[in-house]
């Protein structure tokens, strides 16, 4: 009992205490066996209950199993650094043949993604986000990268980008992070970004397509296009097709696109209900920043669904993800009332950390 306090496993279960001399084991692969010290024996059955039981799920985030000099199996926290022979998980063990749950487990909007991951291992998974070095796009980038996956944070602005890898080595420094130049105001900068990806002969598991521009004034990129629709949708649009094929050689994959419930209130037809072309990348006495935000997150959701319906077949999923009405951000930086008014709002708003765009799906 007092190793289990150690580790923060207080076990009150009377039916599964352990006689006095016999001790709870885990082995490599997450089965749990008994130690009788008295006797010098191992068993695979709990003395009293007569159970087989194994380790449900995979560490907590932050800890780490290794090998002693003598073959023996302990627990690394990193977090609160501390080492421990107990491993973290019995205090969730399970039944060698477990009955099928009755209840499932839900999330609500304070939900933080830490929790959504809990137990998930993404060793060996390769995950990119855009617009990761701050926001939901950070949470989302250190979420993944405290779970074991090799994160890639794309952004454009490098020293802060560099700065957000340096804040998640903070907090694990084993974490596998790294940041990569992209700017979807530039369709050359894409390409060149993808070019550089595929450099590094490397699956691609998760693409989160997150960065966004909110309140901008009207202004052309360098490639004749509005800015807002280049850097919401086109660009990642882009980013998708230059990296199709690795996704499909790494499936199952998926890629997660940012929309927003305000994709509801807009369209992008004209009057006889054909596309117009000219409301995706309107001209300046046509444009209105937040109709043109709502046009961009519409087309979000539109190219989610059709490459879900493209690539779903060869092991690809999308989603399209709305995270959240009331979330404060900086994507109002663009003009002060914005800021104003999400300020005012603030007390009200979900967290960052509440609203990571992760899922705990398999891979």
């Amino acid at each position: 009992m007092a190793a289990l306090r150690y580790a923060g496993l207080d076990d009150t279960d009377s039916e599964d205490e352990l006689p006095p001399g016999w001790e709870e084991r885990t082995t490599k692969d997450g089965w749990v066996y008994y130690a009788n010290h008295t006797e010098e024996k191992t068993q695979w059955e709990h003395p009293k209950t007569g159970k087989r039981k194994r380790v449900a799920g995979d560490l907590p985030y932050g800890w780490e199993q290794e090998t002693d000099e003598n073959g023996q199996v302990f627990f690394v926290d990193h977090i609160n650094k501390r080492t421990t022979y107990v491993d973290p998980r019995l205090a969730f063990t399970v039944d060698d043949n477990p009955t099928k749950p009755t209840t499932q487990q839900r999330y609500d909007g304070s939900t933080t993604a830490m929790e959504i991951l809990q137990g998930r291992d993404f060793t060996g998974k390769v995950v990119m986000v855009t617009g990761a070095n701050s926001g939901i796009g950070f949470e989302t980038a250190k979420s993944f990268a405290l779970h074991g996956a090799h994160v890639i944070l794309a952004c454009r602005n490098m020293a802060r980008a560099s700065e957000a890898v340096s804040r998640i080595l903070e907090e694990w420094h084993k974490a596998k992070v790294e940041a990569m130049a992209l700017d979807l105001t530039l369709l050359r900068s894409v390409q060149h970004f993808a070019e550089a990806f595929k450099a590094k002969n490397v699956p691609l598991h998760v693409l989160v397509c997150n960065a966004a521009a909110f309140a901008l004034p009207w202004s052309l990129t360098k490639d004749g296009l509005e800015t807002t629709f280049q850097v919401n949708h086109l660009g990642h649009f882009y980013l998708v097709q230059l990296l199709q094929d690795v996704l499909c050689r790494s499936a199952p994959a998926r890629v997660i696109v940012v929309s927003s419930e305000s994709h509801r209130f807009t369209d992008i037809n004209d009057s006889l209900g054909k596309l117009d072309f000219s409301r995706l990348s309107p001209s300046k006495n046509d444009y209105w920043a937040m109709l043109a935000y709502n046009r961009s997150k519409l087309c979000n959701v539109l190219f989610s669904n059709e490459l879900h319906r493209r690539l779903s077949p060869r092991g690809v999923t999308s989603n399209a993800v709305h995270p959240g009405n009331m979330m404060y951000s900086n994507i109002h930086r663009s003009w002060w009332v914005y800021t104003l008014l999400f300020t005012l709002a603030r007390p009200f708003t979900k967290s960052m950390v509440s609203d990571c765009l992760v899922e705990g799906g398999h891979f």
